[in-house]
């Protein structure tokens, strides 16, 4: 308008300075360049881009032991915990084929024999009595095993050991023989229908063998020889039997054996 103004410069816009060239928050170069650090492995020299593979991720581990369609052959041995009279001891065996990894049925026999404690004699001597007492001789078993809980351990740190609890409930039969306080009377046998119930551990040794210890209590009514046993009263077995006083009886006992597994190895079916 008539003065020395001059007229404003044109800015060309390939000039203007959009400051430094670092990527902004949350641009896929942001994410690129944070997964690439993510995957770096620092070493003495320089960073080594190693990239994430399946072998990374942690999986829960597989049980080292497995049941299923596998049978268990298992001898024992075992005791009386709960006669003060009398102590049997047992040789038997069990024979459990597993239809899961924690159900099986399996059939047992047992072999029982006697021998008198010291609280035998000592009621004799004192009380001038002899006491009433039942010999086992046999028994065998229909039993089912349920496995709830299994875990593991370390020994010294340096060996893992893995376990297991299983329950026991059977139905079974067995048969007792009267000892007679006079050998001039005979004795007699008692046939017994025993149930069974139990708990035991198992420790996993190998693929193919298992150390297992529990406690069983058989449970039946027995026949005891009659306190009025003389001559012309009870003196034959039939009599004595027809006679004869019956009593509940748990006989606790504890077992304890080496497991035999076949097939000797598994093989899993199923993904990790």
């Amino acid at each position: 308008m008539g003065g020395d103004e001059k007229p404003a410069a044109q800015v060309d816009p390939t000039e203007i300075d959009m400051g430094t060239d670092e990527p902004k928050p949350g641009d896929l170069a942001t994410d690129m360049a944070n997964a690439d650090k993510a995957n770096a492995t620092v070493t003495n020299g320089p960073i080594n881009k190693t990239p994430l593979s399946w072998s990374d991720i942690t999986t829960v581990v597989r049980k080292p032991f497995l049941k299923v369609r596998r049978t268990e052959l298992y001898p024992f041995v075992g005791t009386t915990m709960n006669d003060n009279m009398v102590r049997h001891y047992t040789v038997g065996g069990e024979l459990a084929y597993y239809l899961t990894d924690v159900l099986a049925i399996g059939v047992e026999g047992l072999y029982y024999q006697r021998a008198f404690r010291e609280p035998f004699d000592l009621v004799a001597r004192q009380a001038r009595r002899l006491p009433t007492v039942n010999e086992y001789q046999w028994s065998a078993a229909l039993n089912f095993h349920y496995v709830p809980v299994y875990g593991k351990f370390a020994i010294l740190d340096k060996r893992i050991v893995t376990w297991e609890v299983q329950f026991v409930v059977g139905i079974g039969a067995g048969q007792s023989r009267v000892i007679p306080r006079d050998t001039k009377f005979p004795g007699f046998t008692n046939f017994l229908i025993q149930p069974n119930i139990g708990v035991g551990m198992r420790f996993f040794l190998a693929k193919w063998i298992t150390l297992n210890a529990g406690i069983r209590d058989y449970l039946f009514i027995d026949k005891f020889e009659p306190t009025n046993r003389e001559v012309g009263m009870n003196d034959t077995a039939e009599l004595a039997k027809k006679n004869a006083d019956s009593a509940f009886i748990n006989n606790v006992m504890f077992q304890v054996g080496v497991s035999f597994w076949l097939p000797t190895s598994f093989e899993y079916t199923t993904f990790r």
